[in-house]
């Protein structure tokens, strides 16, 4: 079975790819990283023929190059320099650095190996291509589509009739059932209803006249502890530090929990707390979450209803309209909302992701708020890390004591 090409823009990805590639651009060239597959549903095999497909597929999306249009777009978003449009003009994917494999109990292996400012391009274009693979070669597409149009219908009559009264921006490109089902999804909320604040899809947010949303991701905050001089627990610091270089906190959401959000919250101090605009939950009991940040505000007399809470981890509308009510009156409150738009059917949708593993042969790691989301090919570097973490912890303890 021979799909179409999946991906047929490199705009097809997400806003804070480009984010974070313009500061490794104007910063860090000298990075090298690794980044490794996983699949963290049980039970799913891939098939050769899958791998077949998957592989043709990326031999097709490094075939691609930026058009004149699209580099045009680019350097409407008024964060993006022109110095870094005009590398993209030069840029492209390099099929050199990615390989593939086929385990025999179907479990799918994928490396990206290269510069960190082209290694890190691949991952939403990879896992685009996994996730449509796999739905198509797997189910019946047409069934899939038809339950996914079904729930549409319903998600847009809700957001209608009041049922939902928040706004969010749509976050589903790296899981999503295809690239047409996308496409309908915002076409439709973007048309149909006025609960959509944008997309992070940098093509679909061109096509569609949408504001392109997304500030920076985890990987981002990992790399710093690939780099020699920085220790390893206040690899935050340096990040925010890089990132308001860069943009003086015009695109200023933060991301708290790399590294746990009680770590992020030692750095966020009162200078980065005037200086971005809100903070952003991936992990962890939400309203916990909410109401550590909210008090964090407030310990520097800074009005929470001035910040955005923005909540971006595995959102279903009913779980974003309760966390809407519960903080709505305390603090500017969005959402990012993914794979329940973008890839919500009749069957289980992957939890899949391409994780930044090493930089400069040094391992790097996440230490979420919830240990599931954590990932690493070194055991003992997590370990490490933890205990480096500890340790800034009881410093600042003992400081806090003198």
């Amino acid at each position: 079975m021979k799909l179409d090409p999946i991906v047929m823009s490199l705009l097809d990805t997400d806003l804070y790819k480009f984010n974070m590639d313009q500061v490794i651009f104007h910063k860090h060239t000298d990075l090298n990283g690794v980044y490794f597959f996983k699949c963290r549903n049980e039970d799913v095999v891939f098939t050769p023929e899958m791998l077949e497909e998957i592989n043709a597929q990326i031999d097709h999306l490094c075939t691609l190059r930026f058009r004149k249009d699209e580099l045009d777009y680019l350097r409407s978003i008024r964060f993006i320099k022109s110095d870094y449009v005009e590398f993209l003009r030069l840029w492209h994917p390099i099929r050199e650095y990615v390989e593939t494999d086929l385990h025999e109990d179907g479990t799918l292996s994928v490396i990206v190996r290269g510069p960190m400012f082209s290694a890190m391009q691949f991952e939403i274009y990879l896992l685009e291509i996994i996730n449509e693979v796999y739905f198509r070669m797997h189910f019946d597409y047409e069934t899939l589509l038809l339950s996914a149009r079904e729930r549409l219908d319903r998600k847009i009559a809700a957001l209608n009739d009041g049922t939902y009264t928040f706004r969010f921006a749509e976050f589903g490109c790296r899981r999503r059932l295809s690239r047409e089902w996308e496409d309908e999804v915002v076409r439709r909320m973007a048309t149909e209803t006025h609960s959509m604040t944008g997309t992070s899809n940098v093509y679909l947010a061109k096509k569609y006249g949408l504001k392109p949303i997304g500030t920076y991701a985890h990987e981002f905050v990992q790399m710093y502890q690939g780099i020699d001089q920085i220790p390893l627990a206040y690899t935050n610091h340096y990040a925010m530090e890089d990132w308001y270089d860069e943009y003086r906190g015009d695109n200023g959401t933060a991301l708290s929990d790399t590294l746990t959000t009680d770590l992020f919250l030692l750095d966020f101090n009162h200078a980065m707390v005037n200086n971005y605009n809100g903070v952003r939950h991936d992990s962890g009991d939400p309203y916990e979450w909410g109401e550590k940040i909210i008090a964090h505000y407030r310990k520097y007399g800074v009005d929470p209803r001035t910040k955005m809470l923005l909540f971006s981890d595995g959102l279903n509308f009913d779980r974003a309209q309760k966390l809407y009510d519960y903080f709505k009156d305390r603090a500017k409150v969005s959402f990012g909302i993914g794979t329940f738009v973008s890839n919500d059917t009749c069957e289980t949708a992957l939890n899949i992701v391409i994780k930044l593993q090493y930089v400069n042969g040094r391992p790097v790691a996440k230490l979420s708020d919830v240990e599931g989301k954590s990932m690493t090919q070194d055991e003992h570097y997590i370990q490490y890390l933890r205990g480096a973490v500890d340790f800034r912890f009881s410093r600042e303890q003992e400081k806090a004591l003198r």
